[in-house]
This record gives C-alpha cells, sequence and structure tokens, in this order.
C-alpha cells in the first residue's frame, strides 16, 4: 500500500480525533476524574450551563440516615408486627425473608445503583436508560406528587396529637370533653370487643402501608376499641374520631364540610418544617435527617425497656413470635409479606434514585443496599416487641385475650397505643415522646418523597435547579391549599380516597416496567457492567436471575392477587359513591397513562422511519448520542468542515 495523499492523511486525522472526542463524551469519565458521573451533565440532549456541578452529600452517613429515615416509616410500628402476629407469628419470617432477598433487595439495590450510574432523577435517569420507558419517569414523579397531598395530612393528625399531649390530663383519657357522647367509655375500661369502628389501613385494596403510609381507610379487620358496656365507645377513640377529626359533622365525600383550622395550622407547620429541611437541597436535609432518622429509635429503645417490665408483656411478645407453621399454607400470608417488603422498602417513588444520585460515583452502594435495607427489616422487628409488649399490658389489664386488642392501622397508634399509654405513670411524658416519634417517622418520609419530585424536575429542566427555593416554596404552597381538603371535616374520606387509588396499583405497574426496561431493554449484562464501572466488580448470577426473572414475577404476583381480590372502597360502613371511585381510578390511571403515553411521544419525535424510530427508542442514550455524532461529523465532512465541529 503506498503513502497516503494529503487529502487521505487529513480525513484519517478528522476520523481520529472524531473517534476519539467522542470516547471522551461516551466513556465513563470516572476513567479520567475519579468522583465524576458517567455522563456529562447535558439534559437528554442540551448540556448543563457551564460550571453547574452536581451537589454530593457532605458525608456518607447523610446519605444513609435519608434512605433509612425514608424506608423506615409509620408501618414499621403499625403493620409489620400485626401481620407477624396475624400470619403464623415466627413462621410469617419465612416468606418474608423469601420475598425480601428474592424481591424486595434486589429492587432496592437496582434503583439506589442506577441513580449512582446516571446521577439524574427519575424522568431523566429513566429517559437515558431506555428512552421508550421515560414514561416511568414521570409515573413515578406523578405518584409521589399525589401521595404528598394526603401524606403529609397523617404526619399533621400525628402533630394535633403531640400538641395535645401537653396537659396534665390526657383528653383522650376522660369522657368530660365538648366533643364526647354518651355511649363513651373512659379509662382501659373500653379495651373490649364490640361491633363498633373498626380501624385498618388498605394502600390501594393491598391491605398495606408505603414509605407514605396512609392513615386512611379506617375499616374492616382493625382496631376495636370500645366498651361490651351498652355498646360504648373509648374516650380515645372519640377523641379521634369526633375531637380532631370531627367526622359527625361531615356527611361522607361529597359533603366535607368547612375547614377545621387547628388541623389546617398543624398541616401548615409540617410543610414550613419541610420547606426549610429541604430548600436548600441535600445540604439541609442531609442535617436533619441526623435527628428525625435517629430519634426514633432512641424512643422505641425507651419504649421497649417500659413494655417489656409492664405486667402481661410476656404474654404479648409470645403472640407475636410463637410459630404457627400451618398458617404457610395460605396463599394470603405470602401475599402479605410480598406487599409488606415492597411497600416497606419503598422503591418505584423515585426516592431512592434521587437519594443515590447525589452520591460520589465510586460509593459502595451494594453494601449500602443491604445495610439499609436489613436496617428496615430488622426496625420492624424491633417495633413488634414494643407494640406487643403494651398489647399484653392491655390484655392483662382489662381481662381480655389478646386477640381483642391485637390490631393494626391508624386505630393502633392513634387510639390504642395511646389509650394504653394513659394508664402508665408519667402518661404525659410518654404520649409527647411517641407522637413525637411518629412525626420524626413521617417527616423524612415526605422529605424523601418531595426529594425525590423536586430532583426529577430540577434535573429535567435545568431552569428550576437555579431557582429551587422558589421551586419548592410553589410547590409545598400548592401542596397545602389543595391539601386543605383533606383538613376538612371530611377530610379523612379524601384521605381514604387518595390512599387507595393514588399509590397501590399504579406503583406496583410503574415498578415492574422499570424492572422489565433494565432487565430486557437496558440489558442486565450493561447493567452489571455499569455497576462494574463504579464498584470494581459485577454482580453474581444470584442478581442477574433476580432482576430478570424473580423481580417481574415478584411485581406481577401481587399485582394480579390485589385486582383478583379488590375490595370496593368503603370507610367504616360509609360506601363511597359510584362517582368518587370513578375519580379514584382517574387519578391511578392518570400517572400509569404517562408510560404508553410518553413512550408514543418519544416513538414519534425519534429520527428515521418508523423501524428506525422504534430501534432509536429501545437504544440506551449514550449509544444513541454515539450515532448522533457520528451523523453530525459525516455532514459536516460533505459541507467541506473538520470533523470537529461536531463534537
Amino acid at each position: 500500500m503506498g503513502k497516503p495523499t494529503e487529502c487521505e492523511g487529513d480525513e484519517k486525522n478528522g476520523e481520529k480525533l472524531q473517534e476519539e472526542a467522542v470516547n471522551d463524551k461516551l466513556v465513563p469519565h470516572h476513567q479520567h476524574y475519579a468522583d465524576t458521573p458517567p455522563e456529562a451533565e447535558e439534559n437528554d440532549i442540551e448540556a448543563a450551563p457551564s460550571g453547574d456541578e452536581r451537589e454530593t452529600w457532605g458525608k456518607k452517613v447523610d446519605f444513609l440516615l435519608s434512605v433509612i429515615g425514608f424506608a423506615v416509616d409509620l408501618a414499621n410500628v403499625w403493620r409489620f408486627p400485626y401481620l407477624c402476629y396475624k400470619n403464623g407469628g415466627g413462621a410469617f419470617l419465612v416468606p418474608y425473608v423469601i420475598m425480601l432477598i428474592t424481591g424486595g433487595i434486589p429492587l432496592f439495590y437496582m434503583e439506589l445503583a442506577l441513580g449512582q450510574y446516571h446521577r439524574k432523577g427519575a424522568i431523566t435517569c429513566w429517559g437515558r436508560i431506555c428512552p421508550l420507558f421515560k414514561g416511568v419517569g414521570y409515573a413515578v414523579v406523578l405518584i409521589a406528587f399525589y401521595v404528598d397531598f394526603f401524606y403529609n395530612v397523617i404526619i399533621a393528625w400525628a402533630l394535633y396529637f403531640f400538641f395535645a399531649s401537653f396537659t396534665t390530663t390526657l383528653p383522650w383519657v376522660t369522657c368530660n370533653n365538648y366533643w364526647n357522647t354518651p355511649d363513651c367509655v373512659d379509662g382501659m375500661k373500653s379495651v373490649v370487643p364490640n361491633n363498633s369502628t373498626n380501624m385498618t389501613l388498605y394502600i390501594n385494596g393491598l391491605s398495606n402501608m408505603t414509605m407514605y403510609d396512609s392513615v386512611a381507610n379506617i375499616n374492616s379487620s382493625a382496631v376495636n376499641v370500645s366498651s361490651a358496656v351498652n355498646n360504648g365507645t373509648s374516650a380515645a377513640q372519640e377523641f379521634f374520631e369526633r375531637g380532631m377529626l370531627e367526622l359527625n359533622k361531615a356527611g361522607g365525600i361529597g359533603e366535607v364540610g368547612k375547614i377545621k383550622w387547628q388541623l389546617a395550622l398543624c398541616l401548615l407547620a409540617v410543610y414550613v418544617i419541610c420547606y426549610f429541611s429541604l430548600w436548600k437541597g441535600i445540604s439541609t436535609s442531609g442535617k436533619v435527617v441526623w435527628f428525625t432518622a435517629i430519634f426514633p429509635y432512641v424512643v422505641l429503645l425507651i419504649l421497649l425497656v417500659r413494655g417489656v417490665t409492664l405486667k402481661g408483656a410476656s404474654l404479648g411478645i409470645s403472640y407475636y413470635l410463637t410459630p404457627t407453621f400451618d398458617k404457610l399454607t395460605n396463599a394470603q400470608v405470602w401475599v402479605d409479606a410480598a406487599t409488606q417488603v415492597f411497600f416497606s422498602l419503598g422503591p418505584g417513588f423515585g426516592v431512592l434514585l434521587a437519594f443515590s444520585s447525589y452520591n460520589k460515583f465510586h460509593n459502595n452502594v451494594y453494601l449500602d443496599a443491604l445495610a439499609t435495607s436489613s436496617i428496615n427489616c430488622c426496625t420492624s422487628f424491633l417495633a413488634g416487641f414494643v407494640i406487643f409488649s403494651v398489647l399484653g399490658y392491655m390484655a392483662e389489664t382489662s381481662g381480655k385475650d389478646i386477640k381483642e386488642v391485637a390490631k393494626d392501622g391508624p386505630g393502633l397508634v392513634f387510639i390504642v397505643y395511646p389509650e394504653a399509654i394513659s394508664t402508665l405513670p408519667g402518661s404525659t411524658f410518654w404520649a409527647i415522646i411517641f407522637f413525637m416519634m411518629l412525626l420524626t417517622l413521617g417527616l423524612d418520609s415526605s422529605f424523601g418523597g418531595s426529594e425525590a419530585i423536586i430532583t426529577a424536575i430540577s434535573d429535567e429542566f435545568p431552569i428550576v435547579r437555579k431557582k429551587r427555593e422558589i421551586f419548592v416554596a410553589c410547590l409545598f404552597s400548592l401542596y397545602f391549599f389543595v391539601g386543605l381538603a383533606s383538613v376538612t371535616y371530611g377530610g379523612a374520606y379524601v384521605v381514604n380516597l387518595l390512599d387507595r387509588y393514588a399509590a397501590g396499583y399504579s406503583i406496583l405497574i410503574a415498578v415492574f416496567f422499570e424492572a422489565i426496561a433494565v432487565s430486557w431493554f437496558y440489558g442486565v449484562d450493561r447493567f452489571c457492567k455499569d455497576i462494574e464501572d463504579m464498584l470494581g466488580f459485577r454482580p453474581g448470577i444470584y442478581w442477574r436471575v433476580c432482576w430478570k426473572f424473580v423481580a417481574p414475577v415478584f411485581l406481577l404476583f401481587i399485582i394480579v392477587f390485589g385486582l383478583v381480590f379488590h375490595e370496593p372502597l368503603t370507610y367504616e360502613k360509609y360506601v363511597y359513591p359510584g362517582w368518587a371511585n370513578m375519580i379514584g381510578w382517574l387519578i391511578a390511571m392518570s400517572s400509569v397513562v404517562c408510560i404508553p403515553g410518553v413512550a408514543l411521544i418519544q416513538i414519534i419525535r425519534a429520527p428515521g422511519t418508523l423501524l428506525e424510530k422504534l430501534r432509536f427508542v429501545i437504544t440506551p442514550w449514550r449509544e444513541t448520542q454515539k450515532h448522533t455524532v457520528h451523523a453530525q461529523t459525516n455532514d459536516i465532512r460533505l459541507n467541506g468542515g473538520h470533523p470537529m465541529d461536531a463534537v
């Protein structure tokens, strides 16, 4: 072969320069800089403003506490202990652990790894993983948006109880208050079964709670706290329903009545706390969680020590732990285990993606996932001892069977447990720290949901990032004014409606498509290579199998079972009208429809023929960028330009 001509040399040199430039743009940047992300800070196609570097956690422990605070919430206190008791005691740990290690932790690990590698919020991240599934990002953000409307109302309830506890005589102890009825029975006399109010929490018909564990649906299989004498109701129950909520003044979902200003002020206080915890980003929230994530453990340990010293505590704990292996043949036990694992860990809300996106690139997210998910589950187990030691005390004191007081749902933390601690010496102190614990459990979970929205929108629309304080103020103002419907006399009906439809099936469907997008479109091999780039090792066959096969089946199992056994929406004896259920389904579908809707838009906007469009939208963002640069280079060369002009 002869020596290349000058023209040929320029062309080859141009191709070489172009290839080097493309590689510099597309090869993971950590090969050049230790703690930079694998992709440039472009927002899909457009580059971020010059000098706009992504914030990182001040300390690794800030990240860990944020994740723990998000995952450990009210469900750990009022849901898991009851499920364990109801589904075979210690035997329930068998399906729980199986579902945890095959479905829960793999999904938890997957989201943390995706967020850390791509360093973007939910919308942009899913657009880069697979443009066809960018709608998943919009769906999870919209779900988090809906849930925030009512989840913070539950925190406002806890704040109301917290303020009400600053008195020598707790208001839910006696029956001589203006809200009480002639049927009111005070003290521990009320811990007797009857046919009065039942309370439980159903998250969208799946009988479970999430990181946004709503306290809404107060109906079937829940907390019976009333007197056998004249079918009376407990003073604690009347304080909750008539003193705080004032449900007796509402006529249903269509007649919610006036705003209760005390609850409205509590809700405003919650949003003020959230604003000043999040307005500056993780630099502020990362410090606040040092209190909100750690304080609940201090209180749990104090309550545990006090609980196990009470008369009858051993009885309650034995009911909690005694294994009944026959229960494992019941399919509902396995469904309860799966739903509890999923909603307790909380994948799919965009929170894990958001939090991990602020990590340093080489942070060991694998150990983080194992540690935080394990702490979450151990917390649930610990809470069982706290709850059942007190329930054993209640059963012993009232002379009733543990079955008559061992229930789940909001009634446990707003009726039964407050009533129990009101009988202890220093009841005011116990009430204050208990409701302070509920506040902190709820707040850091709320921080996570809000941060998921803020991060996702800021990354997708970079101009928002520059005006974060204003955007966060507008977001929480919108939450507050719309949320006023949930602090009316009939606000509990609104909360119940949102609880059922805002997040259950829709979030399960969204996470199902997440698993499909990563495993079958982005590719398990490519995902494992990304993890190797960050950590220096590839996930083993166990993780690959879980991500590709077990996790999708795990999610499909919960969805199908929940749909088959879907129950009509009720609140105690109140049956919601058809129009209310229709609104609920519209809320649920409005998030799910984002997945096919955005997919269609992505296909329409993609270049080329229909086949080329489909190929384009199922190709990861990095690959499409590389092809775009090559195409631009060829066009520039044909027009007499230099190949480097394409970069």
